[in-house]
Order: structure tokens, then sequence, then C-alpha cells
């Protein structure tokens, strides 16, 4: 019998690629600060504890005082805002994923630490075909992941005990959160994040691309 009733998503990095989008607008915010940007792969490394954390990394180390800060997290919000959807995609394989998964009967769910209104428009926007049971994102008083508190809530919410959901995500974060949670973590290779980042932090398992994903729902309990 499966053990597994639910499967809960990471966006960035697992569901979607994002990082064009989040680099440009990290690099407008910058140059509007007049400071130098950095190239995608930077971003990768960046990208993972929400806004405040990208912008005080991106920044020059002279310049991280709180103002600096607030003032590149304000452009950067407004920059991405207006452009968040240009060059998000899903990952080669997500949708068939998407469909198997529908199809076998997993409740599915997104908890991002991306702003909650961004988390649940670029979801619409961009995965309009599947149906989540709930799609969460960084919210005022709820702690970013790894901490579960999130994740939590969708189990709450949904009546399905944390060890028998799957999470799947890239960065350490994500499987800091589902250890912390009692959930089984899944580590994404095409993401963000590496192999050694996500064994590091707990991955029970990594997968090469989506299509495999279906087989470590079957053969891990």
């Amino acid at each position: 019998m499966n053990r597994f009733r639910a499967v809960l998503f990471d966006l960035d990095g697992t569901l979607l690629d994002t990082i064009g989008d989040i680099a440009d607008a990290g690099n407008g915010a910058l140059a509007a600060l007049g400071f130098p940007g950095h190239g995608e792969k930077a971003y990768m490394r960046f990208v993972g504890k929400g806004i405040d954390d990208l912008i005080r990394r991106a920044l020059p180390p002279a310049n991280r005082d709180a103002a600096t800060v607030a003032r590149g997290v304000d452009e950067m919000r407004r920059r991405y805002t207006l452009d968040r959807l240009v060059k998000t995609r899903p990952y080669p394989g997500i949708p068939e994923l998407l469909d198997r998964l529908a199809s076998d009967g997993y409740r599915m769910a997104v908890v991002s630490n991306k702003p909650d209104p961004s988390t649940r428009e670029i979801v619409a926007a961009k995965l309009p075909k599947w149906r989540f049971a709930r799609v969460l994102g960084g919210r005022p008083g709820v702690p970013l992941k790894p901490d579960p508190a999130a994740v939590l809530e969708v189990a709450a919410g949904l009546g399905i005990p944390p060890r028998e959901f799957a999470c799947l995500g890239d960065s350490g974060i994500d499987m800091e959160t589902a250890r912390a949670a009692g959930m089984y973590p899944v580590g994404a290779l095409w993401g963000f994040r590496t192999a050694d980042e996500l064994r590091d932090h707990g991955a029970a398992a990594l997968i090469e691309g989506p299509w495999a994903f279906p087989g470590v729902l079957r053969g891990s309990g």
C-alpha cells in the first residue's frame, strides 16, 4: 500500500523556472540604487529565504545596512510585481508529472517563501490546469521555511498526517522543512541548488527529473 496521500511542492526551482524574472528584478533594483548586478547563477544562491535575504546578499558587503536593504526590497518588489511572468515557465516534465499525480489521486499543495500574492498569481498564471488544494507564500506572522509552520498548516487543513506527505524541493531549506514537519523529503536536481546541499540537509531521495518522482512515491515505503 502506498504510504503517501499528498505531495507538497516548493515553487521556485521545483515546479517553475523563475530565475530569469527574479534576476531581472533584482538587477533592476540594484541598478536603481547604483550598485552592480549579478548573473542568474548568483541568484540561484541568493533565493530561498525571502526577498529581504535575497537583497541583502545581492548588495555589496559594505552596503547591507537596514536602510539600503529596505530601499532595495521596495524597488525589487515593484519591479517583480510588474514583470514576474515574463520568463517564468514550468520545467520540462512538470506538466506530465502533475497530470500523473492528479490521475493517481494525490492531493497537491504548494508552499513557497515568495510573498503570498506573488505565489498565488504565478501558480494561477503558469499552472492553471491543475487543482492545488492549498497554495501558500510568505505571509505576515507566519515564519518562512525552514520553519515547518506553513507546511503543517497545509497538512492540518487537508486532514492528512504529515507522515503521509512527500515534499519535493530543490534546496536545503526545503529538505529541512520536510524533516522538521515529519514529511518525506525528495530533492529535485533540476533546480537551483546542488546534490551535495540536498544530501547535507536531509534529502531521503534525489531525482534527476520529474519523470522519476512517481517511482519514489511508490518505492519509498
